[in-house]
């Protein structure tokens, strides 16, 4: 059974997501606090996190940020404010996906479904990979995909699941040419328009880590009403 942790100090947003994913068959935790949502966190074993970002001892931001400094479990923020900084913030620090209320919760549920069967695949595609030790080598960029680490000029780079995905995926796929929108779909695994603002955060994260000048990238480039592209043409 996949389990799913809820921080919500709204009761009724709260009742209501654990039905509709007790109905799909999910275990539930719930909390209304950051502190115990933390404590759930380590003790049991979690598929995927739903976190408020307004809570009553805490920043849901500030919280996004601790899980992701020890965990990968996805997690997903959900916001009373259609506030755009929030959710750059937010998949900035490490959040998977965000969404803002009122929302349908059949989406939200939906939503849920595809982050898990996301790190599902991503899980299945390391146990692969152990059995072939494959490693990319592209330009100062090395990737080993089976201690999943990257590598710039030698040095090691920190990256979260997603931006990892996001660069092994166009490293693998160096010079073609790629829409926000297909690498939304192709890195998250499921198709939502308007959310591919979320490609652009970890493009520029990723960027910070691998461009000798972020500001001027030559890596991954972009290619201005199309997308983005990864290149090593000329690169040192």
């Amino acid at each position: 059974m996949k389990t799913v942790l809820i921080i919500d100090d709204d009761l009724e947003v709260q009742q209501l997501i654990k039905t509709y994913l007790e109905r799909e068959g999910f275990g539930v935790y719930c909390t209304t606090r950051s502190s115990e949502g933390l404590e759930i966190i380590n003790e049991k074993k979690l598929d995927l996190i739903i976190l408020d970002i307004f809570l009553p001892d805490g920043n849901g931001l500030e919280v996004c940020k601790k899980i992701r400094s020890t965990s990968k479990i996805p997690i997903t923020l959900i916001s009373a404010k259609g506030d755009e900084s929030d959710k750059v913030l937010g998949l900035g620090l490490g959040a998977d996906d965000f969404i803002t209320k009122p929302f349908s919760i059949n989406e939200l549920v939906a939503r849920v479904k595809a982050q898990i069967r996301r790190n599902e695949f991503i899980e299945d595609l390391k146990k692969e990979n152990r059995k072939h030790n494959d490693s990319i080598v592209a330009g100062p960029i090395v990737i080993n995909i089976e201690s999943r680490t990257a590598f710039c000029r030698e040095k090691k780079i920190l990256l979260t699941a997603k931006e990892f995905d996001l660069l092994t995926f166009m490293a693998k796929n160096k010079d073609r040419v790629f829409s926000k929108d297909f690498l939304y779909e192709s890195i998250w695994g499921y198709e939502s328009s308007g959310d591919s603002r979320t490609v652009t955060v970890h493009i520029r994260k990723i960027r910070e880590k691998i461009e000798k000048n972020p500001k001027k990238p030559q890596i991954i480039v972009n290619v201005w009403g199309v997308g983005y592209k990864f290149t090593v043409s000329g690169i040192l």
